[in-house]
């Protein structure tokens, strides 16, 4: 039996009501680290209105174009006249992509009625047609591959799953182009050899995994359609097993790389984590990260420092630390409750997102013109509960 001195009584005393207070604030705390991270709409409209801005802007444009001819000499909106804004063509994409997301979520936004006319200018069956036959084009068979390919389908794919007539109109108008670009995916993959591994467009995971969840969420219209998406899943699930599944401490304490904005490391483990069943990715991920649930590597575990948002390269660890976070969430969720790596993850996923989301909006076009839809897609992703 546990006995206690009058003294020792009174300190438990005047100690108690310290405690719960400090374990009130600390819940506060947590509530409001979590109010910061919702995507309500106010923050939609604020999001949606840096997409509007550029959704029609030609220039600047970086512009990456093979010319085949004299003829091929035009302006960015002749080349692409769907996707001519936001400084280059995956920007304008993955624009496109968080106007349709952001309307689909809050319909009644106050940007609403401009959200549907910039679509609707852009998305028309003729501005996808010739957009389709650029793709088609001679000598252009690796042109935005596969970041960009990544993104078309992950536009195309929120058209699908949105309820509008509008919405549904616009799919139809991009699916010549989608068709394309998942043939694109079945052929090309199908004879890389090898993965790449970097941390920007060429990066293969990031590309496998958009394209796995446009294959698994869209319904083909017709048999032909439908054996097209079959085929661009298996092939994307062949091909994430023979590039990653034998992957053992990845080297991710060399992260990140200096204009990085996709992690080597965990857009990898975001791409296993679908192709996997949970039993089988746990073990791979405790093979591949090892030392994660020890909090460790530091270099991928805390948020990069952006030395200058003017800087095109630079800011992309922006971009960084967005995916960061929002790779971190899903492999979170996809852990067994119990593994320590599970609070490690969404602890530091909560720091780069807190770290980062402010500086969206920076008054730099170099950041501004493509950062909102990192955001939008990381404040999407359900942090694990």
């Amino acid at each position: 039996m546990l006995r206690f001195s009058p003294a020792s009584l009174l300190c438990l005393l005047l100690l108690f009501p310290q405690t719960l207070q400090a374990s009130a604030q600390r819940r506060r705390q947590s509530a409001d680290a979590r109010q910061r991270l919702v995507l309500d709409e106010a923050r939609a409209s604020h999001f949606a209105r840096l997409a509007l801005r550029c959704a029609r802007k030609e220039y600047p444009n970086n512009i990456t174009h093979t010319l085949n001819d004299a003829s091929q000499v035009k302006s960015p909106a002749a080349l692409h006249p769907a996707f001519y804004g936001c400084y280059d063509w995956h920007s304008s994409v993955h624009g496109h992509w968080l106007l349709a997301h952001l309307l689909r979520l809050y319909p009644s936004m106050s940007e609403a009625r401009e959200i549907r006319a910039a679509l609707d200018a852009n998305l028309t069956p003729e501005n996808a047609r010739v957009e389709d036959e650029y793709f088609r084009e001679r000598g252009r068979q690796s042109y935005e591959r596969p970041y960009g390919w990544a993104w078309l389908l992950k536009l195309h794919e929120e058209l699908y799953a949105w309820d509008d007539a509008d919405a549904r109109r616009w799919f139809r108008a991009l699916q010549p182009l989608a068709d394309t670009i998942t043939k694109k995916y079945t052929d090309f993959f199908a004879k890389q050899t090898y993965p790449i591994r970097v941390g920007t467009h060429f990066n293969t995971a990031f590309g496998l995994a958009f394209a796995l969840d446009y294959a698994e969420t869209v319904r083909g219209a017709d048999a032909e359609h439908q054996r097209a998406l079959d085929a661009l899943r298996e092939r994307v699930v062949e091909s994430s097993r023979r590039y990653f599944a034998a992957d053992a401490d990845y080297p991710a304490a060399w992260e990140p790389g200096g204009d990085d904005f996709l992690p080597p490391s965990l857009i990898e483990a975001d791409l296993m984590r679908r192709v996997m069943r949970p039993a089988e990715f746990a073990r791979w991920f405790r093979r591949f990260l090892p030392q994660v649930a020890r909090g460790l590597p530091a270099n991928l575990l805390a948020p990069a420092i952006v030395s200058d948002r003017s800087d095109p390269k630079i800011v992309h660890l922006d971009g960084l630390n967005l995916s960061r976070a929002w790779c971190m969430r899903s492999v979170a969720a996809a852990l067994p409750r119990t593994d320590p790596a599970r609070r490690v993850l969404a602890e530091s996923a909560r720091r780069h997102a807190e770290a980062t989301l402010r500086h969206v909006t920076s008054g730099n076009y170099e950041g501004e013109h493509w950062l909102a839809s990192f955001a939008v897609y990381m404040l999407s992703t359900p942090e694990p509960d």
